[in-house]
């Protein structure tokens, strides 16, 4: 608007503000602290879930093992057992994981003497005692395997929260030719049949070897 003198007033100009430092700071810091809260609370439910999974997951059973034998978890008392669910028709995930905990137990050495290792069939209909025997050997003497009638394996399976369902066959194909899905880990149990973890399975042997080296104690 025009002054009196018909001069127009000029627009005042606002100054750029100086960067506020503490603000900059803050807006830096708070990603990072929210980051570091979430790590922590990651690491904090982990270690709750494993505490109530401890109790929870795994319990008594009952097996036959391949020479036809009756099998509990009191057979086992005093050692750790490292149990693999899985069948003997599986092509691709299930002899790796076997052929992964052989060479592992290798790596280890004497410290391995304390860890027996289980291969559970999800699949007993195939899976008699004398074709289970043949598969584990083909990968080691000392992996102990193990089958049983359909309701003995439906109540382990449920007692370790396994994953396992039979895929429908393709037409064209016989009944028996079938794959099965199932959860793949390996279940660290200890000397009294209690969680101690839960490995992954699509790891090196050198990497379960180190992780069982820390969670066994050696004798």
């Amino acid at each position: 608007m025009p002054n009196r003198n018909g001069e127009r007033k000029k627009a005042k100009q606002s100054l750029p503000k100086k960067p506020d430092r503490l603000n900059e700071a803050r807006k830096v810091l708070a990603p990072v602290m929210i980051i570091a809260v979430l790590l922590l609370g990651a690491i904090g439910m982990r270690s709750i879930l494993l505490n109530r999974a401890s109790h929870a997951l795994g319990g008594p059973y009952t097996l036959i093992d391949t020479q036809g034998h009756t099998i509990t978890e009191r057979q086992f008392q005093g050692r750790y057992t490292l149990i693999y669910f899985g069948y003997t028709h599986c092509i691709d995930v299930c002899p790796l994981t076997l052929a992964t905990v052989t060479q592992a137990l290798d790596l280890m050495g004497k410290d391995s003497h304390r860890i027996v290792p289980l291969f559970i069939t999800v699949d007993p209909s195939r899976d008699t005692p004398k074709v289970v025997a043949d598969y584990v050997n083909h990968f080691s003497p000392d992996i102990v395997g193990l089958t049983g009638t359909t309701a003995q394996i439906h109540a382990v399976i449920e007692s370790f929260h396994v994953m396992s369902r039979r895929r429908d066959v393709p037409a064209g194909h016989m009944s028996s030719d079938y794959l099965m899905d199932h959860s793949s880990v390996l279940y660290l149990m200890d000397g009294d049949n209690r969680l101690v973890s839960v490995l992954p399975v699509d790891t090196s042997p050198q990497e379960i070897a180190t992780r069982l080296r820390r969670l066994v104690p050696a004798s």
